[in-house]
């Protein structure tokens, strides 16, 4: 749940009119894709098993409010798969996949392209290092040779890389693609690594439906489920289902500080903590996109 200031160029509300599923009628979990991959059929007793894994002691605590064992099983994301991890960023997420994964999968980090947005030359360079220390930082989590994970920027994909990819997962980050006006190049690299009919799993802050446009665009954090399915639609992917896994009505979603005045930020530090702590962290989207031909 990262915060940076970005200039915005893509007008999602002119994107509207292309969303194909009308939010409204919208269950959990609803199948919409007809040529999508079938569901992850025994994959929750895995996911489980590394959910209580002691290494995950410290990380334990999130699972309430970021739900990794519905979240993952709705991507369809089975133990033996190549999955990408954009902008691992915390790692929180990587040290679930690594375990699950680590074995008979491959888990790969993905990274911003460092000259495809307003980064000042020391943030790239941060940028890659941390794309280059990143298998080791899994394989020192899971125990595992750090030969079982890769990482590499988007734009130094090797050329090997392309049209292998099972599943790519976006947690939280689509708010700075928006905000940094990199979603186009970004989705587009992702895509091409993506094997034919590959999926795409969202998690996304989620604002409400009728939100101003001031408030979607990026800057706080939420964005309207409606323009993050525009939004994929136009770069070559479908809807296959939505799920309801990290829903949290508590949340108004309509805070001045944005996102960040929910835990874990806490952008406000003490003042009115308790309220935001009985909150808890923000109503989140999940949607799972295929890859069209």
């Amino acid at each position: 749940m990262r915060r940076a200031p970005g200039i915005l160029a893509l007008t999602l509300t002119s994107l509207i009119g292309l969303a194909a599923v009308p939010l409204a009628a919208q269950a959990a979990q609803k199948e919409t894709g007809e040529k999508a991959p079938p569901p992850c059929v025994g994959c929750k007793a895995p996911l489980e098993a590394v959910a209580a894994n002691p290494l995950r002691k410290d990380d334990r605590a999130r699972d309430q409010y970021r739900r990794p064992v519905e979240t993952l099983e709705f991507f369809r994301i089975r133990p033996d798969m190549k999955v990408g991890e954009y902008a691992p960023g915390g790692e929180w997420y990587s040290r679930f996949l690594g375990l699950y994964l680590g074995q008979k999968g491959h888990l790969v980090g993905l990274y911003f392209n460092p000259t495809s947005g307003a980064f000042k030359p020391e943030r790239q360079d941060g940028i890659r290092k941390a794309a280059a220390a990143y298998p080791a930082d899994v394989a020192k989590f899971t125990g595992l040779p750090a030969d079982r994970f890769a990482a590499y920027t988007l734009d130094a994909a090797p050329a090997g890389e392309a049209g292998t990819f099972d599943v790519i997962v976006i947690p939280r980050m689509m708010h700075n693609l928006i905000n940094w006006n990199i979603a186009g190049n970004e989705i587009r690299a992702m895509r091409g690594l993506l094997k034919p009919g590959g999926l795409i799993g969202i998690e996304q802050h989620r604002a409400k439906a009728d939100a101003p446009y001031s408030y979607t665009d990026g800057s706080k954090g939420y964005l309207r489920e409606a323009d993050v399915i525009a939004l994929m639609k136009v770069y070559g992917f479908d809807l296959v289902g939505t799920s309801n896994a990290n829903a949290n009505p508590k949340d108004s979603a309509n805070w001045p500080n944005g996102v960040w005045t929910l835990p874990p930020t806490y952008a406000l530090k003490d003042q009115d903590k308790a309220k935001y702590q009985a909150i808890g962290e923000s109503d989140r989207m999940t949607l799972l996109f295929r890859k069209r031909d």
